[in-house]
């Protein structure tokens, strides 16, 4: 006869179930890490942003950073400094459910389902693209409201419902589109940097230090995160910087009915190739520190739940 089990002491705390590698609750933890770990971030370094795309489409407009954010602040107070916060938190939350959670999802079916024997890096670059791909969708119309409140003066809208509704009643959904393919040129090659280089500069550092990963604490193990993702946010800022640029130029200055290919043109004519790289030294430090954070925030919520650290393996 079967015996029964001690009964539970009242207040005691039921175990918690493990949650299954590579299962739908698996991915599903990904993508609410990837929204735990972008939109806080990104939110964060609003007044960096604001100034580096002001200065991206008008390079006189402030003499240095440290100039800016005290004009910009007694003027308007600290609001001013964190104008754009809004459309920047709800978009990067969005993009960071697609960018962390499909990539996970990604990476499981490109490397152990599809194509096993393929090198890891080729699979860190195709899952890291495809995941991007789908979570610009999702960022572009909260990106193209953030990039005309900060680059235009006096602002376009004052937040973002305003932002929304202006641009739909004036230009449709399709305005909040119309920056689509010069957001992939920045966002997909940034992601493939970020992605390849954090797994492969992770599996560097452990390799240096000379013990197999599961030997070091979750703190240790997380440090490695930050640090990895700092190396990999300097490679990032680089590659997608002239897009950037280009991003913001686009949504500050297309002319109405003017094609993407035909306004790219117009543009470069004006700014020239020099243009492309104006404000790069911030967005370095922004992109470092920001990237690294994520990588922390990222793995950390991952050990909360049981789960391994990325990369290393």
């Amino acid at each position: 006869m079967a015996t029964k089990g001690k009964p539970q002491a009242p207040g005691a705390v039921t175990p918690q179930k493990k949650i299954e590698l590579f299962s739908g609750t698996y991915f599903a933890a990904c993508m609410l890490g990837g929204i735990i770990a972008c939109g806080p971030t990104h939110a964060s370094v609003t007044p960096l942003d604001l100034v580096k795309c002001r200065r991206q489409v008008d390079p006189k407009i402030y003499t240095s950073n440290l100039s800016a954010w005290s004009k910009i602040y007694r003027a308007e107070g600290l609001r001013g400094v964190f104008f754009g916060w809004s459309p920047t938190f709800v978009g990067y939350s969005f993009q960071g459910l697609g960018k962390y959670g499909f990539y996970e999802v990604f990476k499981y079916y490109y490397g152990e389902r599809l194509f096993p024997n393929t090198p890891k890096t080729i699979v860190y670059l195709g899952a890291s693209a495809s995941a991007e791909f789908i979570a610009d969708l999702a960022l572009l119309p909260f990106e193209a409201i953030k990039v005309r409140m900060q680059t235009t003066l006096p602002p376009y809208a004052q937040n973002l419902r305003e932002g929304w509704s202006t641009i739909v009643k004036n230009e449709g959904y399709a305005g909040l589109y119309k920056g689509l393919y010069p957001l992939w040129a920045r966002q997909i090659p940034y992601t493939m940097v970020k992605f390849a280089t954090f797994e492969s500069a992770v599996a560097q550092i452990y390799a240096t230090l000379g013990k197999p990963k599961e030997t070091y604490s979750t703190l240790q193990q997380t440090g490695v995160s930050f640090l990895g993702g700092y190396i990999a946010g300097i490679g990032c800022a680089v590659v997608s910087h002239p897009a950037d640029v280009m991003v913001s130029k686009l949504n500050a200055d297309r002319k109405a009915g003017e094609g993407a290919g035909q306004a790219i043109s117009r543009i470069y004519g004006k700014i020239g190739f020099g243009g492309l790289w104006n404000g790069l030294p911030v967005r370095i430090v922004m992109i470092g520190t920001l990237t690294a954070f994520q990588w922390l925030i990222y793995d950390s919520f991952k050990v909360y739940l049981g789960l391994p650290t990325t990369g290393g393996h």
